[in-house]
């Protein structure tokens, strides 16, 4: 197994009711589940390759729940990686050189068999987790917006967060709400739903407890 470690920050958006269910180990709202997620990857390697500096994303559809399967995914790259990079990326988020489940993209990449062509393209992320705002844009693909929750009598921000001790993906995540339209192989169109930002520490075994 191929030693790799990423720090770094995640913006995500699903289809689902703020929230999540699958946070829960509930079923999804809609009973489907379908993604956006970007990945900025501050430091990071895969073996003797830095991956500092460099974008991801992963756009995912389900017709279930995800542990029921059958799932499509497909994995975009920072166009400015080299070849060695973007390989060590796309066998990351496809759970390779990974303990079996002990990451996110280890349970979605074993869900989801149909993977399509991994794509090289320019990858603009912005995230600021504390204050729940973030961007993600590929030209001719899809764009992500995300925002704070607002009261809805008083339209003040409101601040939650899911503390996930045992988790695959995060320690602590701050809930927004966020919008994704996508045209690209997998088509999206999400309005005012889950909205996930949260610091990322992750190796082969899982997440890098206390560190983030």
């Amino acid at each position: 197994m191929v030693p790799w470690e990423i720090k770094g920050e995640e913006f995500g958006n699903c289809n689902c009711d703020y929230g999540c269910p699958c946070q829960f180990n509930a079923l999804p709202t809609h009973g489907n589940c379908e993604a956006a997620i970007g990945f900025k990857v501050h430091e990071g390697h895969y073996g003797d390759v830095s991956l500092d500096g460099l974008n991801a994303v992963m756009l995912a559809s389900f017709p279930s729940a995800v542990h029921e399967g059958n799932g499509t995914m497909q994995v975009i790259v920072d166009d400015k990686a080299s070849d060695a990079q973007r390989e060590a990326i796309v066998k990351i988020i496809n759970g390779e050189d990974t303990e079996p489940m002990a990451t996110m993209w280890s349970v979605y990449s074993a869900m989801a068999p149909n993977k399509l062509e991994t794509l090289s393209k320019p990858i603009n992320i912005e995230i600021n987790i504390e204050e729940r705002v973030g961007t993600i844009s590929v030209p001719g693909v899809f764009e992500t917006v995300g925002e704070p929750i607002r009261n809805p009598v008083t339209g003040d921000k409101h601040r939650v967060r899911i503390d996930v001790p045992d988790g695959f993906e995060f320690e602590i995540a701050e809930i927004g709400s966020a919008s994704t339209e996508a045209t690209g192989d997998i088509k999206l169109s999400l309005k005012d739903s889950y909205g996930q930002f949260c610091a990322l520490h992750l190796n082969n075994n899982g997440v890098v407890r206390g560190a983030t």
